[in-house]
């Protein structure tokens, strides 16, 4: 836990903060309402002997008492789907509608890709893209294991996209759920603070902004870019948001509301000064809401 001291000055309650770290995290499913609905989803659940805590934040998210939610009857009719809890915040935020058109920039596994589908109502075009090619092979198994239809899978460069390939100008709202430093993650991946470093995050910063600003582009004027991570640096974080705020007069990033505990935005650190707007940022930390870690940002042009 050494790695995350450096956020002492920015985290109350630290001591709070570093136990939860410590801790495993709850099992939680998101229940697609494409395929299935929480009370079947509930409902099978409790006829297999496994207690469903509903989360008052979300009706979709479910915490189960199982650690192999991918071994039950929900999951494989494709009723649900094994989602970290926080990691559903990006998607609520971008707010897709039916019959939009909205780009993933980062989408591989698919968690949230299949989360916008829902949201969609399954309709209108969602472009899931990602560069890795093998990780591609698991969103398209969730897809269709979550009855998706309205996603075309892309396999590019997010910072180079070409929207032309899916014949589209330009997309009505555009999620980046950038690579980032994974800190958030430590509950589940127990060396994921292995490689964190100021200077880890300050390599990855450059990546991430390239995503944003292209996001930003192929974005249209009045429509939403929501920018997430998983990480607690600031250098990931506000600093990127800040840097691409700078760039583009009409952009802004916006105030949204969700019902967790969490933390306004930086807007300095390290000496560093950003954008006030970044104020209405939200930081999510595991003592909060016993959750990961996350940080999300809704930006508007």
């Amino acid at each position: 836990m050494e790695a995350l001291r450096r956020y002492e000055s920015i985290i109350g309650d630290f001591e709070a903060f570093l136990d939860a770290c410590e801790r495993p995290l709850p099992t939680v499913v998101r229940v697609s309402g494409i395929t299935g609905t929480v009370e079947r989803a509930v409902e099978a659940f409790e006829a297999a002997g496994v207690a469903v805590t509903r989360r008052e934040w979300s009706d979709r998210v479910l915490e189960v008492e199982t650690e192999k939610p991918g071994n039950t009857w929900p999951y494989v009719h494709g009723w649900v789907h094994g989602q970290e809890e926080v990691s559903a915040i990006p998607a609520r935020v971008l707010d897709p509608q039916p019959g939009e058109s909205v780009w993933d920039t980062c989408a591989a596994p698919g968690s949230k890709t299949t989360q916008l589908a829902d949201l969609m109502d399954d309709t209108g075009l969602l472009v899931a893209n990602d560069d890795n090619l093998g990780r591609l092979s698991a969103l398209r198994g969730n897809a269709d294991r979550l009855g998706v239809t309205c996603a075309a899978v892309t396999n590019a460069d997010a910072r180079r996209f070409d929207p032309s390939v899916v014949d589209v100008d330009e997309f009505d709202r555009a999620l980046v759920d950038a690579p980032c430093t994974c800190e958030g993650t430590i509950r589940k991946n127990l060396d994921a603070l292995d490689e964190a470093s100021p200077s880890a995050s300050r390599n990855l910063a450059r990546l991430q902004a390239d995503i944003l600003r292209r996001a930003v582009e192929l974005t249209r004027d009045g429509g939403t870019v929501v920018y997430s991570t998983c990480t607690f640096a600031p250098e990931e974080n506000e600093a990127v948001v800040d840097e691409v705020l700078r760039e583009f007069d009409a952009l802004s990033v916006e105030p949204y509301d969700i019902a967790l505990d969490h933390d306004d935005g930086l807007t300095e650190w390290d000496g560093e000064s950003y954008d006030e707007s970044l104020a209405n940022a939200k930081r999510f930390y595991p003592h909060q809401n016993d959750t990961g870690g996350f940080f999300a940002a809704k930006l508007t042009l």
